[in-house]
């Protein structure tokens, strides 16, 4: 089996979607489509049809671009059923341990609370591919606009639990401004230093910094390393207001 092919689509101001295909069986969708045209051109550039969409979260910078692939495409719709009146013309809504597949390649939805309460993540194991929304970020977390410390604590230990190799495809290109506060959360942790110079050099010369990976997210993430919920309702209270 041909290993998926996933292309970074940037949109908006500091969105990213993602184009995946399965090559073996032609199969193409998009995950958090947040302008339609971006996506469309990318598919077409490649030869390819997107046939579904699947969204983690209902924020319109994520489900925006709906409407206009499906009337493109006649792309399928799937998203949390717990947002599905919120995301609006939804074909299958899903949860926690549902499986939804892309041609031949299987993912497991998680439930991943606090950014919103019904946020899903895709999770393809046996391609070592993780699709997170606004949850899990490089080397940060997404705000808890819906939910609580604890929830965001539960899924960042879910996340510590997948294996170090396991690609993370999130939403935004945050990396810089949450590295500039790691240093500052964690001021003694080396790795943290070095990887931010790197994504410095990355974004001075244009470059993206997503995906990452579990394992750098392990040494370097704040959140992801927190012990407790009460600290990293620390961290997120300090990193809301945080202007380094």
């Amino acid at each position: 089996m041909s290993p998926l092919e996933i292309v970074r689509v940037p949109v908006l101001s500091d969105n990213y979607s993602w184009l995946v295909h399965d090559p073996d069986r032609g199969a193409t969708m998009v995950i958090d489509p947040g302008e339609a045209q971006p996506l469309l051109d990318a598919a077409a550039a490649r030869g390819w049809t997107i046939g579904e969409i699947w969204n983690t979260h209902w924020h319109p910078d994520h489900v925006g671009g709906n409407a206009g692939i499906v009337a493109a495409t006649g792309a399928t719709v799937t998203g949390p059923e717990a947002e599905r009146e919120k995301i609006g013309a939804v074909d299958r809504g899903v949860g926690e341990g549902d499986s939804v597949s892309l041609g031949q390649h299987q993912a497991v939805v998680m439930t991943v609370p606090g950014h919103t309460q019904g946020h899903v993540a895709f999770h393809f194991a046996d391609d070592a591919v993780i699709f997170t929304g606004d949850t899990l970020f490089a080397m940060g977390c997404g705000r808890l606009f819906e939910g609580t410390p604890a929830d965001m604590f539960g899924n960042m230990q879910r996340y510590a639990a997948l294996p170090d190799a396991t690609k993370v495809y999130c939403g935004h290109e945050y990396t810089q401004s949450n590295g500039r506060y790691a240093v500052v959360a964690e001021p003694d942790n080396a790795a943290i230093k070095a990887r931010l110079e790197r994504v410095n050099q990355a974004r001075a010369a244009g470059e993206a910094t997503i995906p990452t990976t579990i394992g750098d997210e392990r040494a370097t993430n704040p959140f992801l390393r927190a012990t407790s919920a009460e600290q990293l309702a620390a961290y997120r209270a300090a990193k809301d207001s945080f202007r380094g």
